[in-house]
């Protein structure tokens, strides 16, 4: 069974900076894409940015330039280093893992943009 377990929400000023991290339990990490999705209030949750088993990484329009996405395989863990923080980047943030069968979520962090 492969559980993901994500940190590092909170709250952050406009213009600050959050790193989220995703950690995943089982061998499969290293084999499949991981990436980060998001779901405000009362919208669809969204893709923010994946990376590939072979680091390959795409970006939502409206994060490219200020997030990063980066994995570490011997951790089993993949990383979301989100600068120059606005206002619409708050909800919940969530961790996936997208294998051939099946996709996997972890429960979710919230990150809240706000002065």
């Amino acid at each position: 069974q492969v559980q993901l377990v994500e940190s590092g929400g909170g709250l952050v000023q406009p213009g600050g900076s959050l790193r989220l991290s995703c950690a995943a339990s089982g061998s499969i990490f290293s084999l499949n894409r991981m990436g980060w999705y998001r779901q405000a209030p009362e919208k669809q949750r969204e893709l923010v940015a994946f990376i590939t088993s072979g680091g390959i990484t795409n970006f939502a329009a409206s994060v490219k330039g200020r997030v990063t996405i980066s994995r570490d395989s011997a951790k089993n863990t993949v990383y979301l280093q989100m600068n120059s923080l606005k206002p619409e980047d708050t909800a919940v943030y969530y961790c996936n893992l997208h294998s051939p069968l099946r996709d996997y979520w972890g429960q979710g962090t919230q990150v809240t943009v706000s002065s």
